[in-house]
C-alpha cells in the first residue's frame, strides 16, 4: 500500500487566491489616481470554445476591476481588416494589453496577426520578440497557459531543481515554451527536460523516467497508470469535450490524463477541470496589470 496521499493541485483555489491579490493592486492604483490597466480582445466569429473563453476573461477582467474591451468581427472578416483593427489597438495609448483569440478562420494567416501584435502589449506572449526573449530568460510576456503552470507548481513549493521533467507535446502554446521554461536557470525550473511528441518512439520509458510530467497532447486519456512513476507530479492541459450521458449538457470535460487511474500513484495531480484552465485565465490577468504598471517594457 502506498505511503503517501495524493494533493491535488487546486488551480481554482490558486487562481481565487491570485484575482484577489490582483483586485487588491487594482485597488491601490486607483486610489493613488494612476491608470487603471486595459484589456482588450478581438474575437472573429462563434466558435463555441472561443466563445467561452472570451466571456471568461471579459468577466475576470471585472472582478479584478480591469477595463475590457471586447471587439467582434464576423466569420468573413478580411486578414486585411484584422490587420487595420490590431493597428489600431496597438495606437491606442488606452489599451494596455489585447489579445486575438485563436484559432481563426483558415483565410486568415494567424501568424501574420501575432507578428502584426505590438509585442509590449502581446499580453498573450505569443510575438516571437516575447517567444524569443522568454527563451533567452529575458523579462517578458510569458503565455498564459506555461506560466499559469509554473505560479501552480510555485504556490505549493513543489521541488524542480534536477528533477527530470517530461512534456508531452510541442505546440507552441504549450509544450515548447514549458520545456524552455522547466530547464531555466529558476525556481520553478533548473530540471532536466525531455519533450515527447506523437512521433516519439520509446513514450512510455521516458514516462516512467519522470518525476513530473506535463501533459498537453489533447489526446483524452492519454496518460496511464502504467506509465508513472509512484510519487510523480503530474500537470494535464488538456481539455476535450467528450459526450456525457450524465452531465446536464451533454458533455465533460476530459483531461489527457487517465485520472482515477493515475492519480493514486501521484504525489500531486490537477483534476480537469479545476487544475491548469482557471490558472491560464488568471496569468493572463497578471500579464495586463504587468502591462498596465509597464513592468516588462518601460
Amino acid at each position: 500500500m502506498e505511503d503517501h496521499k495524493t494533493q491535488l493541485l487546486d488551480g481554482k483555489a490558486i487562481s481565487a487566491q491570485m484575482k484577489q491579490e490582483i483586485a487588491e493592486e487594482v485597488k491601490r492604483i486607483k486610489e493613488a489616481g494612476g491608470k487603471i490597466p486595459h484589456l482588450a480582445a478581438i474575437l472573429v466569429g462563434h466558435d463555441g470554445g472561443s466563445e467561452t473563453y472570451v466571456a471568461n476573461k471579459v468577466r475576470t477582467c471585472e472582478e479584478v476591476g480591469f477595463k475590457s474591451t471586447l471587439i467582434r468581427f464576423e466569420d468573413e472578416v478580411s486578414e486585411e481588416e484584422l490587420l487595420r483593427e490590431v493597428d489600431k489597438l496597438n495606437n491606442d495609448p488606452d489599451v494596455d494589453g489585447f489579445i486575438v483569440q485563436l484559432p481563426l478562420p483558415n483565410h486568415i494567416s494567424e501568424q501574420r496577426i501575432i507578428e502584426a501584435i505590438d509585442y509590449r502589449k502581446d499580453v498573450d506572449g505569443f510575438h516571437p520578440i516575447n517567444v524569443g526573449r522568454m527563451s533567452i530568460g529575458l523579462p517578458c510576456f510569458v503565455s498564459a497557459t506555461p506560466a499559469g503552470i509554473l505560479e501552480l507548481l510555485k504556490r505549493y513549493n513543489i521541488p524542480t531543481c534536477g528533477k527530470h521533467c517530461v512534456v508531452l507535446g510541442r505546440s507552441n502554446i504549450v509544450g515548447k515554451p514549458m520545456a524552455t521554461l522547466m530547464m531555466q536557470k529558476n525556481y520553478p525550473g533548473d530540471c532536466t527536460v525531455t519533450v515527447c511528441h506523437s512521433r516519439s518512439a520509446n513514450l512510455k520509458e521516458m514516462c516512467l523516467n519522470a518525476d513530473i510530467i506535463i501533459v498537453a497532447l489533447g489526446v483524452p486519456e492519454f496518460l496511464k497508470a502504467d506509465m508513472v512513476k509512484e510519487g510523480a507530479v503530474i500537470v494535464d492541459v488538456g481539455t476535450t469535450r467528450m459526450p456525457s450521458s450524465v452531465t446536464k449538457t451533454g458533455y465533460k470535460l476530459t483531461g489527457d490524463v487517465r485520472f482515477d487511474e493515475v492519480a493514486p500513484k501521484c504525489s500531486y495531480i490537477t483534476p480537469v477541470p479545476g487544475g491548469v484552465g482557471p490558472m491560464t485565465i488568471i496569468s493572463l490577468m497578471r500579464n495586463t496589470l504587468l502591462a498596465g504598471k509597464k513592468e516588462i517594457y518601460k
